[in-house]
């Protein structure tokens, strides 16, 4: 019979491996709840019109990396980023009429059928924060000033904020058009995928990867030459605003967006070289101020961004230990189980993290099971220990022993005393 395997570009999150993932997740809930950001959940399926309408039809997303499939008369498809799901849910649940500014944070998986390397799958997971209603760059300036201390209580040492601006509608026609006038006369050298987008997308252009492409957009425009006096405006004062609250950054000329609904501020965060090599862009994100009417609302300003958990896993790559188990119980004898059991349940309704080996295996193998999960205490039972109401407990970091009255393990582990007494001083047997 032919083993099952996991889908191509699906990874399996091992215990090992988790608890890594779970230090940058409550590193981030702790960090954008200090910043006034409350949570937010969303399905994992949407309706693939939700996309379409909100990342762009003309996009690399939409038209080849989408989970999509039909279900009765419906069509959908598994979520490939975040925001657009998180904009629904505002408007669905009139989010915005409970207070003027809505500030929420998300975390979970997305889906993208894209070409797998390391650090990115085809299941994958993203930490995100959006902020609707403060159309101000000082709601920017926060965000940006509040996702680099998140970088660096995870152990990126010098995050680099990178910034630009796209505009908005004025400014994106004006760019538009000098970008076409630019880029026509080099069609024939350019990818046949440029050659259609450059009539329906041609900011894209500006971020691809084909040789040809690169070479044609060398001496490109800038989008920043035509921002128009709205869009100046607002740069310059979010670049006051950094330069206040002391957050290092470069502007960047060239920085662009793949999905149509952005305006005006763009931003990267780099860090990590030295594990990530030349893709170190950790996070991105701008200024989305139409997104929500596109999907039906009224006009809503809004700013937000998504950053990729695996590379985050990566770039602060360290040994983190699994949860250590405070108590191993060691039982042998049907009764003794039995009363392991019921102990082990009472210590853990007092906070104590307890694993009971029942399998009837030898007391030696069960503390070599002990030691192999670093539990800080073993207590083993046997059924002349049940019957005495006396288990012996090993201290296996002291490699002490002594004996504890069963009846007083409850109240040891509530008070936080579970410990060999003081003047124990019997090696701990094998």
């Amino acid at each position: 019979m032919t083993t099952l395997r996991s889908v191509k570009g699906m990874k399996d999150y091992l215990p090992k491996e988790v608890p890594a993932y779970r230090r940058i997740e409550e590193a981030f809930a702790r960090v954008m709840q200090r910043s006034g950001f409350r949570e937010m959940r969303t399905p994992i399926v949407e309706p693939t019109a939700l996309f379409v309408r909100a990342i762009g039809e003309v996009t690399d997303v939409v038209e080849k990396e989408m989970y999509s499939f039909q279900h009765h008369d419906e069509a959908l498809t598994l979520r490939p980023e975040g925001t657009a799901g998180v904009v629904r849910a505002y408007l669905q649940n009139n989010l915005g009429n409970d207070e003027p500014v809505t500030k929420v944070f998300y975390q979970g998986a997305m889906f993208r059928a894209e070409r797998t390397q390391r650090g990115r799958y085809r299941q994958f997971h993203q930490l995100g924060a959006e902020v609707f209603g403060d159309p101000s760059p000082a709601a920017d300036a926060d965000l940006l000033a509040t996702l680099v201390v998140f970088l660096r209580e995870i152990g990126v040492s010098s995050p680099e904020v990178i910034l630009g601006s796209i505009g908005g509608k004025a400014t994106r026609a004006a760019f538009r058009e000098s970008l076409v006038d630019f880029l026509t006369p080099k069609l024939e050298t350019m990818s046949e995928e440029s050659k259609r987008r450059i009539l329906t997308n041609p900011l894209r252009i500006l971020d691809s990867k084909h040789p040809g492409d690169r070479a044609a957009c060398e001496g490109a425009p800038s989008i920043l030459d035509v921002l128009d006096a709205d869009d100046q405006t607002h740069f310059d004062a979010l670049r006051r605003y950094l330069d206040a609250l002391a957050v290092p950054y470069r502007v960047d000329r060239g920085l662009v967006r793949g999905l149509d609904y952005y305006s005006r501020t763009l931003f990267e965060i780099k860090g990590a070289t030295e594990k990530l090599g030349a893709g170190d862009t950790l996070l991105g994100g701008g200024r989305y101020d139409g997104l929500v009417e596109e999907l039906g609302g009224r006009a809503t300003p809004a700013i937000g961004f998504a950053a990729g958990l695996e590379r985050l896993v990566i770039a602060t790559e360290e040994n983190v230990a699994p949860p250590r188990i405070d108590v191993f119980v060691a039982s042998l004898g049907e009764g003794a189980v039995a009363r392991a059991l019921a102990l082990s349940n009472e210590l853990r309704s007092h906070g104590i993290s307890v694993e009971c080996d029942g399998r009837g295996a030898s007391i030696k193998a069960q503390l070599r099971r002990a030691n192999a999960v670093d539990a800080r205490f073993a207590i083993v039972l046997g059924d002349r220990e049940v019957s005495d109401g006396v288990a012996e407990l090993k201290d296996l970091a002291a490699r002490t022993a002594a004996p504890f009255p069963l009846a007083e393990m409850a109240a040891a582990a509530k008070a936080g005393l579970l410990r060999p007494p003081a003047d124990a001083d019997q090696a701990v047997s094998s």
